[in-house]
């Protein structure tokens, strides 16, 4: 039996890791739920089907019953590959998220689509095709949010959303409260829920939209002076 372990295969499989891991770092620096290991798995994922398409399914020969690895029967290599692009939409439709008339994680869906066809270059051995895919979309996921932020200052998009997260004791929360009440503009939600383990303590989880992302340094620095926290997490909610 023919064994398909061979050192271009190998290849082909790392090249997918480390174009998976470039594009996952770029989400992952900036704070996204589908980072480096959702990246790298769908960028490999997709080499592989790639791989089994073309190599995995010898063709039969005409009146044969007998498989061939050579023979000259036809066969639809793109069969599995065609699936992958259909396949990621699922995986692409559970990062988007929805609230009123925004709508969250449009970017990151696209960064994992793209990831499974760099896979896929990969997988076909267009090394080339899939290292200038690479260097292209994080160029245009950090250099096109630089400009955004440069050249159109009045875009929508220049809203930005956070969720902070505060674990502190129960007789500072409506401190907090009221301090994010006068300094963010739009509360979107405000949440408090005392911790199961330990009653003096509590969870405040909050949702708000900022102007200048300068603001959230100021947020945070004052959070930190106003109560004596466990722990305050920080987190960007926009693509």
């Amino acid at each position: 039996m023919e064994t398909y372990l061979n050192a271009e295969f190998i290849i082909r499989l790392f090249m997918a890791l480390a174009m998976g891991f470039l594009l996952g770092l770029e989400r992952e620096l900036t704070n996204k739920y589908a980072g480096l290991r959702t990246h790298i798995l769908v960028c490999l994922g997709a080499c592989i089907f790639t791989l089994l398409s073309i190599y995995g399914f010898p063709t039969y020969a005409p009146g044969d019953n007998i498989i061939v690895n050579n023979a000259t029967g036809i066969r639809d290599t793109s069969r599995v590959a065609a699936q992958i692009v259909t396949g990621i939409g699922f995986i692409g439709a559970g990062t988007v998220l929805r609230n009123g008339p925004m709508v969250f994680g449009l970017t990151t869906a696209a960064t994992l689509w793209i990831a499974a066809s760099i896979g896929m270059a990969c997988g076909a051995g267009m090394y080339g095709v899939a290292l200038i895919a690479t260097v292209l979309s994080v160029a245009v996921l950090t250099l096109i949010r630089i400009f955004e932020r440069q050249f159109l200052p009045s875009s929508g998009k220049q809203i930005r959303r956070y969720k902070i997260t505060v674990y502190l004791n129960n007789d500072d929360v409506k401190k907090v409260y009221d301090y994010l009440s006068g300094k963010v503009e739009y509360m979107r939600d405000f949440t408090s829920k005392k911790l199961i383990e330990n009653q003096e303590k509590s969870k405040i989880s909050a949702v708000f939209d900022l102007t200048s992302k300068r603001q959230i340094n100021d947020i945070y620095k004052k959070l930190s002076n106003l109560v004596v926290a466990d722990s305050i997490t920080l987190q960007e909610m926009n693509d």
